[in-house]
């Protein structure tokens, strides 16, 4: 009856903490946002009141035409304008919009989100960054100004960041990635932006092999240069980046297939790349990710090997919560060779690394961790000592889930001692062990006080007059 429970639990996937879903797409240039024209805020005025006042003030003498556009509608007035003006490819590019966005929302049906937004034809100030852009675009284009066209295409997709309008953006990431194949004068920068949004896109949708090739093609392009984003990241580091989670996604799938040595080459290739992005944090995953691997395909020496590697990262980097896995590895891996002696070392060292690097929760999953190696060892004693060091570390970090859970620990410990003494008076089968039985059912006190103490207590207090 003897129940077990540890954290070295052998995964069969590479951890999900690893696999993050991309961040959102990089800004690649400064957002522009263009002013509201007089046109446009006079259309914002809602009411006929407020637009008699404004026109009475600001307008003397309105032309016909000039009396109708104030009378048509925003949408209107911004194609017949984008007509007049000859640009012909905004206006059906917009009216496409349009006419997509109102598709989509009818496809949804009501009490859906998009259906609860107003569609595009009712929102002046998203026509109206169309509007801007979708015709500084065209003009730069006519002109072979690709780069400017390429600029106002990704101001564009900058403008739509609600869920509801990705579809709008992604589209206009596309038309970016068209564009940045004409721009000839930059060096390949914003071809190179452009094969970094696909990329993300393209992840986003499920497609990680089409994804990989963008990455892979932002790589090549950003390689040895200086270029940086707005957040003064290199261009460089980020293709690394993206390079790293798009191997490991796809080592990870390997493995799901049962393929490890495909598997241990995309991470071997992955680790590689992360150390040449120069984050160490990155690094540090990729070679725990690569222990893994090493260890599904049965070649645990060569886990162990680079998840000293890891432990060595992550210690520098005072990472608890990757140095907590990188340990919890090595441990399951000694486990499975039956390697005790050696896992309660590794531990040791764990606790030591967590203690002197002063990682409080790193302290509470070294006691946990060796709590459970002694429990699993059957020396009961020595597992509650580290589960109740465990416990009272996590009521000092006021970790509410932790505390939670070192607690549910020691108390299966605690119920594993007990258990022995138990068993033990049940095979002895004899009137003193079944006193002992008896009294701890009654009080449920320790079940190692001699009943016939206990009862000569009871006597005695009864005996003492009131």
């Amino acid at each position: 009856m003897k129940r077990q429970r540890t954290k070295l639990v052998k995964m069969n996937v590479l951890p999900q903490a690893i696999l993050q879903s991309p961040r959102e797409h990089p800004r690649f240039l400064q957002r522009t946002a263009c002013p509201l024209s007089d046109f446009a805020r006079i259309h914002l005025i809602k009411d006929k009141d407020g637009i008699d006042d404004y026109l009475a003030k600001n307008i003397k003498g309105l032309s016909k035409q000039e009396a109708a556009a104030h009378r048509n509608s925003y949408k209107k007035n911004i194609c017949i304008d984008m007509l007049r003006q000859g640009y012909h490819e905004s206006f059906s590019e917009l009216f496409a919009l349009i006419q997509k966005w109102n598709a989509l929302r009818e496809a949804a049906g009501p009490g859906s989100a998009i259906w609860q937004q107003k569609s595009l034809e009712e929102q002046p100030e998203k026509l109206e960054q169309l509007h801007h852009f979708l015709t500084r675009a065209e003009a730069a284009g006519r002109a072979g100004h690709y780069e400017k066209m390429y600029d106002n295409q990704l101001n564009l997709a900058y403008c739509f960041n609600d869920p509801e309008e990705k579809w709008l953006s992604n589209y206009f990431y596309e038309q970016c990635f068209n564009t940045a194949k004409l721009v000839k004068i930059d060096g390949g920068k914003r071809e190179a932006q452009a094969h970094a949004n696909m990329g993300l896109i393209s992840e986003e949708q499920g497609n990680v092999m089409k994804a990989a090739k963008h990455y892979e093609a932002f790589y090549q392009l950003t390689d040895g240069l200086p270029w940086k984003d707005e957040t003064g990241h290199t261009y460089y580091s980020l293709a690394c980046k993206h390079l790293w989670r798009i191997y490991t996604l796809l080592a990870d799938k390997m493995l799901e297939n049962k393929e490890h040595q495909q598997a241990i080459n995309m991470l071997r290739k992955a680790l590689e790349i992360a150390k040449k992005g120069g984050d160490m944090k990155t690094e540090g995953e990729a070679a725990y990710c690569l222990s893994l691997a090493y260890d599904f395909a049965g070649e645990q020496e060569r886990a162990l090997s680079i998840l000293n590697t890891s432990v060595k990262i992550f210690t520098a980097l005072s990472d608890s919560s990757g140095l907590g896995r990188a340990y919890a590895a090595m441990a399951k891996i000694l486990v499975s060779q039956g390697k005790a002696d050696e896992t309660v070392t590794c531990l040791g060292d764990f606790m030591k690394a967590a203690e002197n690097a002063h990682l409080s929760q790193s302290q509470v999953d070294a006691r946990v961790l060796l709590g459970n190696i002694y429990n699993e060892r059957g020396n009961y004693n020595e597992a509650f000592e580290y589960t109740s060091q465990a416990f009272e570390a996590a009521k000092a970090l006021n970790n509410l889930p932790s505390v939670g859970e070192t607690k549910t620990y020691r108390g299966i410990v605690e119920a594993h001692k007990l258990m022995v003494a138990f068993k033990s008076h049940i095979e002895a089968e004899d009137p003193i062990s079944l006193k002992y039985l008896l009294e701890w059912k009654e009080n449920k006190s320790d079940m190692c006080t001699d009943p016939l103490t206990v009862e000569l207590d009871k006597e005695t207090s009864a005996s003492k007059p009131l």
